[in-house]
């Protein structure tokens, strides 16, 4: 059955339609202009010298670990609290994810606990943008540059938000933007990696297509394209296809309206629900631009996990989308039974996972699916409240 108020909903236009038509139209499906106007417009947002498309957010997290040296036997400084793909991504390179716990307000990683888990063995710190508030990054990039390890920045879901005008994705050496169709800007499937390191451009550009060998540039400042059957590393097929890139061209020339719309649709959103004691609302601080990749609240600390899941499957008996966001990494079965880790083991990401709900939320909800959203939610609230008493 499909939601009447489905989770998300990709948004595509007639102008993201015409530039795939073009594409699909032209004798360059792979490879081609899209791919470089697409990287063109990244760079150009996020002010990095070097953007390099690939085809996830996944396959460019893994690639920019490995540009950045990391390998087996290596430490990366992380959070339990994201998608799991952040962690997986270091695991694939032969490296060990080191959690920390995060902070209670932002959900991103705590600074004062990065410092205090890093080791010789660490090589790295991969911050995540959680639901796309960069809070703390900077403070996360200071700790990076005192012990002289590389900050990769998962940058995935924050596309177009900023901390003190700085934007998201130019925090870290490396950073890496992710296009599935829930995010604020979809090209069906896809990654971006930006840098201003020339050195790590260069090698995800050659391991994003099998190694091979890059071509010099056709002019300053151009992309180095790998063309040759001369493969200098172990590469991968993670290449983005014109056809995603016509997608991405299309929705990054209209993303600051995409923004405002998703900003209003959040503002809804808190205006609705500020007066429910039993909710806790995403905090936005006055330094943060926020780009809202989801709606996610949080349930009061009372709350248990069987009453929150009992008011996601409400919220879904009144075909309204809704989902626990996100379960923990570290107690994830493939993470308890590799490396051993407990409930316990990071309180407050726990306690936060068992608690979040992520309610119905894409670039052109409207006030109505808003306001009936707000309303059985807190019809589903009270309804545990009742049980209770």
């Amino acid at each position: 059955m499909i939601d009447d108020i489905p989770l998300s909903r990709p948004e595509i236009t007639q102008d993201e339609l015409a530039l795939v038509d073009l594409v699909l139209r032209s004798d360059r499906l792979a490879a081609g202009p899209m791919v470089e106007e697409f990287e063109a417009l990244i760079a150009r947002r996020t002010g990095r010298r070097h953007a390099v498309a690939v085809s996830s957010g996944t396959a460019g997290l893994h690639l920019a670990l490995l540009a950045c040296g990391i390998g087996p036997g290596d430490e990366v400084v992380t959070t339990p609290f994201s998608f799991i793909a952040s962690s997986n991504c270091i695991l694939y390179t032969g490296a060990t994810p080191v959690f920390v716990d995060i902070d209670p307000v932002s959900l991103n990683m705590d600074p004062a606990r990065v410092e205090s888990a890093i080791t010789p063995r660490t090589r790295a710190i991969l911050a995540v943008e959680v639901f796309g508030n960069p809070a703390h990054l900077d403070a996360c990039r200071a700790l990076a540059a005192k012990h002289e390890i590389p900050l990769i920045e998962d940058a995935c879901e924050g596309l177009g938000g900023a901390w003190r005008g700085r934007a998201i994705g130019s925090f870290g050496r490396v950073a890496v933007f992710g296009f599935y169709p829930n995010k604020q800007i979809t090209t069906g499937e896809g990654g971006m990696i930006v840098t201003d390191d020339d050195a790590i451009a260069d090698a995800c550009r050659s391991m994003r297509n099998q190694g091979r060998a890059l071509e010099p540039a056709a002019a300053p400042g151009a992309a180095r394209l790998g063309m040759s059957f001369r493969h200098d590393r172990l590469g991968f097929n993670y290449r983005m296809s014109d056809v995603n890139a016509a997608l991405g061209v299309g929705q990054m020339r209209r993303l600051d309206g995409i923004l405002e719309a998703r900003d209003l649709a959040a503002r809804e959103y808190m205006r609705l629900l500020m007066d429910t004691s039993d909710i806790i609302l995403p905090t936005v601080d006055g330094d943060t631009r926020m780009s809202w990749f989801v709606f996610v609240v949080r349930l009061a600390d009372e709350y248990t996990e069987e009453e929150r899941d009992r008011i996601i499957e409400g919220l879904r008996r009144h075909d309204i989308g809704a989902a626990a966001y996100f379960p923990c990494i570290h107690l994830q079965p493939f993470y308890r039974a590799r490396f051993g880790f407990e409930p316990g083991s990071f309180p407050i990401a726990e306690r936060t996972a068992l608690r979040t709900i992520a309610l119905p939320f894409f670039t052109r909800i409207s006030r109505r699916e808003i306001d009936l959203v707000s309303q059985t939610l807190k019809l589903m609230i009270g309804r545990e409240n009742i049980k209770r008493s």
